[in-house]
Parts: structure tokens; sequence; C-alpha cells
């Protein structure tokens, strides 16, 4: 069935229906995975699964202790003892979403530089259209946003859309402005788009919900295709088509680009995260059971010292020893395991640990070992560009169409125009090592001139004074007198 084809069905409810059938992938689970990126929310806080210790206490204790639930009644009627309930340690580690922050940071840290060859002034118009439009919408942080939600949930979609507003912004004048809008499941977003039998998307739509002044919701469906807008709104009989729509689109594209992965960053690893995470709890309730000092006392105890007093002493009858308790072996398989655990969880997912105390010690390394160092994240960054350097092209070819509309005279540069985005990897600069290279490579010679090497020092508020000054003063000390004077 083609996508025309679905649009001729009489009920806007069969319609949908069929919109929705053709994913081609599994919905993502947004609740999970939101869940696995907030520590609050992980297993180790689910009191089903890690109950809170029941401890018995005396009768002695029950008037002082609060937390006693319950009594047990012991033989011939008389009250002995209760129990309460010991809260037990709970840690949670956020590696999920530091997972996340590290593959953002390496793929999109460096800004997506835009490659054309572009053929006379009105395809250098175009150009410079498209990285106004991108510079306007803060295409840095953008990018770094769609990844986020990308490795978080799966996936991710941006819509393009002008507004009506007179400017000349980007080289020409034009009525309106672009503007960009994410959806996402982690924003309550459901994304349904539709591909047809060779794998292109001939449809995208989703389902979202908005909350009326008077709080009341209402579920919308709404469908992008290369022609027509249209939008529905849940009703008591099904969905109807809002007013006004289906609206037309100028573009001849689905204004929406879309992107997805198979499974969350983490997804290879969380076996592991909720092993550490139960791990550490169990050796924090080892700790406060035993990490304070406890005292073993062979023989008759006369009398302790108070709570409080320093240089206190405990009295014994005859023969009566004390004497500190503590462990005899450390508990090295715990470290082990713990040591093991977080190794696993940085390698399988390519994560480099940069933390403080893993890079402290490395001191100054040179760049070849910087690119050795970060070998694995690169690698992981070139397995990303399988979905990102397709979900970029689109972008551009999507705002070049955009271009088009808003000059009718630029509509053919904009089509014949090739522009591709390139993915640049976060690196640590050797400048020293760049700068090294380069001169060896230039015979030794200057590779700048001292102008701009002032300028790029950033040590001057006026650079250019600056340089005029140190010029001046250059010509003064090579300057001289033929006949110098003599004294009288």
């Amino acid at each position: 069935m083609t996508i025309e084809e679905v649009f001729k069905k009489d009920n806007q409810t069969d319609v949908i229906t069929e919109l929705k059938s053709k994913r081609g992938i599994p919905l993502p689970d947004a609740k999970g995975a939101i869940k696995d990126l907030e520590p609050l929310q992980h297993e180790v806080f689910n009191k089903i699964n890690r109950p809170d210790k029941k401890v018995k206490i005396d009768k002695d204790d029950l008037a002082e202790d609060d937390n006693t639930t319950t009594v047990v009644t012991a033989v011939n009627g008389e009250e002995q003892t209760g129990y309460r309930w010991e809260p037990v340690a709970r840690i949670a580690l956020s590696l999920q979403k530091l997972i996340v922050k590290r593959a953002v940071a390496f793929i999109f840290g460096n800004p997506v530089e835009l490659n054309a060859e572009t053929k006379g002034e009105s395809q250098e118009t175009v150009l410079k259209a498209v990285k106004r439009i991108l510079f306007d919408v803060k295409d840095k942080s953008l990018n770094r946003k769609i990844a986020r939600n990308i490795f978080s949930c799966t996936e991710c979609a941006e819509l393009w859309y002008p507004v009506e507003k007179e400017n000349e912004d980007y080289g020409f004048k034009s009525k309106f402005k672009l503007r960009v809008a994410v959806f996402s499941p982690l924003l309550g977003d459901t994304l349904y788009p539709y591909f047809d039998e060779s794998g292109d998307m001939v449809a995208f739509s989703r389902e979202f919900v908005r909350v009326d002044e008077k709080k009341v919701s209402h579920t919308f469906f709404e469908t992008y295709t290369d022609k027509q807008h249209f939008l529905w709104e849940i009703g008591s009989n099904g969905y109807d088509l809002v007013e006004g729509y289906p609206k037309n689109i100028a573009i001849g594209k689905i204004p929406v680009v879309f992107g997805c992965q198979e499974h969350v960053e983490w997804a290879d690893v969380q076996v592991l995260i909720e092993r550490l995470e139960k791990l550490l709890s169990n050796f924090a309730d080892t700790n406060d059971y035993h990490a304070s000092p406890k005292i073993f006392v062979q023989g008759e105890v006369k009398g302790f010292s108070k709570k409080g007093e320093s240089g206190s002493i405990i009295e014994g009858e005859d023969g009566a020893t004390a004497q500190y308790l503590s462990w005899q072996n450390a508990p090295e398989s715990v470290k082990l395991e713990i040591e093991t655990l977080l190794r696993m969880i940085y390698t399988i997912t390519q994560t480099p640990d940069i933390s403080f105390d893993a890079v402290k010690g490395l001191g100054a390394i040179s760049g070849v070992a910087l690119k050795l160092l970060f070998m694995d994240a690169h690698l992981k960054v070139a397995d990303h560009q399988e979905v990102f350097d397709e979900y970029l092209q689109r972008r551009v070819n999507v705002i070049k169409a955009y271009v088009g509309q808003f000059n009718m005279k630029l509509q053919n540069d904009a089509n014949m125009l090739q522009i591709e985005p390139e993915i640049t990897p976060y690196m640590i600069e050797d400048d020293q090592a760049e700068v090294t290279k380069w001169t060896t490579a230039n015979g030794g010679k200057p590779l700048i001139s001292q102008k701009l090497s002032a300028k790029l020092a950033r040590l001057s508020k006026d650079p250019d004074a600056d340089f005029a000054q140190m010029q001046a003063e250059s010509d003064r000390a090579a300057s001289f007198f033929i006949n110098e004077p003599t004294e009288a």
C-alpha cells in the first residue's frame, strides 16, 4: 500500500492504524530509559528485591526505640522482645548518564564542518544561508541534544518549519525565518516513521498530549508527508481531523529528520552496573556493622566506662582479658570484583575513564600517545557515524530546500549544491607537537605571520595597536648613528 492509498481510506482511525503499523522497528522503552538514567529509581532502591533488615530488640529498649513496629509476646504473657526495621545501605551510581555524556562529548565536542565546492556567486549565497540558519538555531547545542536523546532512548527527530518574519539575515530579503523543534520519547512524544518496501521514509507521524488552560489533556496525532501536514485529535468518536488541515508543504520533502539506533548506550553493561551497585551496597552494610571497633572480653566484667568519657577503662575480675576485634584478612575479593566490574563497564561501552584520579599521573604525553589513549572512543564515534552522517546530510538537504523556497531565484542552485557535513571526534590537541610537525614539513620556516601570532596569543586587548608598537620598538632598536656623539 502506497502512502497515497493510505490517505484514501474513509475511516480516519484506519488511516492512523496503518500509519502506526509500518515503523519497522520496535517502540523504545522510554520509561525504562528514564529509570536507568535516574539513580534514585535504580533497582537497588526497590524494597521488594532489597528489603530492609528485621532486627530484634530487648524489652528494655522497646520504649526508647521509635522504629519498633511489633511486640512479640513470650511465654507466661510477659512481653520480652520486639523488632524494628533497620534501613540497609543503598548505593546507586549514575554510570548510565556518564556513558551517554562521554559519547555525546566525543562525537560532537567539535563543531560539525560543512564541506562544499561552490560554483558561482549564487551557490556561495546558498552555502552562507545554510550556515546562518544553523547558527541561528545554535546547531552545536542542537547536535548534542539530538545525540543525547538517541543515546538515551534510541531515537529522536527534528522538525524544520518556517515562521513569518521579514529579514535579510540569510544574505537576501526573505519573508520567513527557519526554526527547528525536537521530538523525543523522553519529551513525551511517540514517533512513527512510515517506511516503504525499499526502506525509504515516505511519512512521519507522532502522537503527543497537550494540556489546555482548564487542565484538560488532549491527545493529538500528526503526520508529515512530502506534500501535506495532517493533524488529528482523539475525541469521543475516535480521531477527528483538526480544522484547517491538511496543510501543504512547499519544499516537496518531509520536513522531519529522524534518527535511531538499536539499543541504548549502556544496554550491554546494565547487568554489570546492577551487580556493582548491589556489591557496593552490601559492602557498605558490612562497614556499618563492623567498621566501629568491637571489644572481645574473656572473664567477668565488673564495670564499663560511661559514654563520652575520655581515658576511661573497663574493670574486670582477675584473669579477665579484653581486646579489639579486627579483620585479619582484608576483603581483597570484593575489591577485585569492584575494580573488574568498573573496568569492564568502561571497556565494553568504549568509554574512556578520564576522571581526575585516572589522568593525574599521566604527565605531559605526546600527541601520538593521546590519540592511542582515546582510540577506542574514536572508534565508537566511527560506529555512530553510520547514524549521524545520514542524519546530518538529511538535515542539510531539508534546509537547502527551504532556502530555495525563501528565494526562488536560488532554487536551482540550492538543488545543485552538494554540502557534506563532516564529524570530527573530540581530541585534546598537543599544539607544540602540531607546530613542530608542520614547521618541519615547511622547511623550518614560520607557519604564520608575526602579527597573527600576536593576535592568537590573546595577551593584549588591542593586538593591532600592540603589534604596531612592537614594530616601532624593533625599528628603534635596529637604527643607529654613523657618527656617535662624543663627550666634550
